[in-house]
């Protein structure tokens, strides 16, 4: 299966787990609570789904790398403890809290989150010593004398043999404690994640040409060479770092990330034609509906690889300006219940200085909140990003209504709401501009390009990608509606001559 069908069965299999009974108890005891084994290749995703996972699902999620632990530090120190049997003394050996289960414990106690996952990953690299001291765990959740607390669900993670000298192959008793997922790289399925991440474009054209370029692991006279999704990704974000520095991406930059020569070669190269094409055509003036006839002349007679290109450029840019903002859509719409809390506040006849407690309660509560996720791994890029906007923004509040002062409370919210209004004046007009930019975006492809390849790709981005379709829902682009409306007709005829050559007519 490919990583996207295992977040799906994973975050399932967590979702029953914790399924609770009339009496609060878990429907499924925690013995027969099978920990899922996640078994597949390096870097292609494995420790990422298991964020999503708990950040979709609002649980916390504690995460180790079994290499590391030996049987001391998974199972705990012995210690002597005196107790007393019938009346005679006696030494007992005793056992420390393991360090995981102590860390479930500190996460709880951080975020004030009771459930969530303990992700092991390695598992199958564990020491010789701890090895004896799996089948227990992976049964009975027990290491040492020390249980995982319930409502915490085990997955664990894993290279094949292939792939790490490490792995001890378990034996059938252990296996089958286990739910087995084996887990396939797919370039398709890591694009849509890639998309939501912001992935630089230069990696995504490249390979969308080169899709048998994107996870490759393979033995050479030279040694092991090797490609992997976590190396596209790193490699992503430092080149974005190093375009805003102005430093040049040279191939023994590239080499960091990605293990294969060839590889190499070409993809820096790719990238020295992409920040070509980035200066030869405007995207900015694209958008601005200022293109000029010699830049369309261009496109049309560009080759392939440049016009993909060139249309990654575009849909990353429009694309990026409207997860911004249905993001602030998003904020604004968060902020409505502490300012309806105000405004109810004031209109009870409330003091100046009793509406300024109130706000600092929900600021606090706000970044409380915040830190209570991010402490449990349950806090996506996306939501600390959302969170950081409303805290500032109750924050400017509340410092406005110190350093400005208000004579009573009706006052007070009134600048508290003209803030606000502002926001959504600003809200509006990039909404506006953005309808604009989609427009002349698509009025720029069908001019320079028809109904061709390039306007398929420009559809289905719109329709894929979730800001964009929700933007578009909300807020409507005619083009596209046109547009996707006339490549379906075309489809719909397409597969009416196939049924016609098939009934030989």
């Amino acid at each position: 299966m490919n990583i996207k069908e295992a977040k799906n069965y994973i975050k399932d299999s967590v979702k029953i787990y914790l399924k609770k009974d009339e009496e609060g108890e878990y429907r499924i005891p925690i013995v027969r609570q099978r920990p899922i084994f996640l078994l597949g290749a390096p870097g292609i995703g494995k420790t990422a789904i298991m964020e999503q996972i708990a950040q979709e699902l609002g649980i916390a999620l504690v995460s180790y790398s079994m290499t590391h632990h030996t049987r001391q530090s998974a199972l705990g120190l012995p210690f002597i403890m005196h107790k007393e049997y019938d009346g005679k003394a006696y030494d007992v050996s005793e056992y420390t809290m393991s360090e995981i289960i102590a860390s479930i414990y500190d996460v709880m106690a951080e975020s004030g989150i009771k459930e969530g996952i303990l992700f092991l990953d390695e598992i199958n690299c564990v020491s010789e010593t701890l090895a004896p001291s799996m089948l227990q765990f992976l049964q009975y959740k027990v290491f040492g004398r020390h249980q995982v607390p319930e409502g915490w669900v085990i997955v664990t993670a894993g290279n094949p043999p292939e792939y790490n000298k490490s792995v001890r192959e378990f034996d059938v008793v252990t296996m089958d404690r286990l739910k087995i997922l084996e887990v396939e790289a797919d370039y398709a399925i890591w694009k849509e994640y890639a998309k939501e991440r912001g992935m630089h474009t230069a990696i995504l054209n490249y390979l969308d040409m080169k899709k048998e370029d994107f996870y490759q692991v393979e033995t050479t006279v030279k040694g092991r060479n090797y490609i992997t999704a976590r190396g596209w990704e790193d490699l992503s974000e430092m080149l974005t770092l190093y375009e805003e520095e102005g430093i040049a991406a040279a191939e023994s930059f590239v080499g960091q990330y990605l293990r294969n020569e060839r590889v190499v070669k070409e993809f820096t190269a790719y990238y020295d034609l992409y920040q070509k094409y980035k200066n030869d055509y405007k995207v900015e003036e694209i958008l601005a509906g200022t293109v000029s006839e010699q830049a369309k002349d261009k496109a049309r007679k560009a080759d392939f690889d440049e016009r993909l290109s060139l249309m990654g450029m575009l849909i990353d840019k429009i694309q990026q300006d409207i997860k911004d903002n249905m993001l602030t859509s998003q904020m604004l719409g968060e902020l409505m219940n502490p300012l309806k809390a105000l405004k109810a506040k004031v209109q009870s006849g409330s003091s100046t200085d009793e509406v300024l407690v109130l706000l600092q309660q929900q600021t606090e509560g706000r970044r409380k909140s915040m830190e209570s996720l991010q402490k449990a791994g349950a806090l996506s890029v996306r939501d600390k990003n959302k969170s950081r906007s409303i805290i500032r923004f109750l924050s400017e509040c509340e410092k406005q209504m110190r350093v400005q002062g208000a004579e009573s409370s009706e006052e007070a919210f009134a600048k508290i709401k003209e803030q606000f209004d502002t926001k959504v004046a600003d809200y509006k007009q990039d909404t506006a501009q953005i309808k604009e930019k989609m427009h002349y975006l698509f009025q720029f492809v069908e001019d320079t390009f028809g109904s061709g390849n390039e306007m398929l790709i420009l559809v289905t981005e719109c329709t894929v990608q979730a800001d964009c379709a929700k933007f578009i829902g909300m807020y409507g682009c005619e083009d596209y509606q046109r547009h996707n409306e006339e490549l379906m007709l075309t489809e719909r005829s397409d597969e009416l001559v196939e049924q016609i050559k098939a009934l030989e007519i």
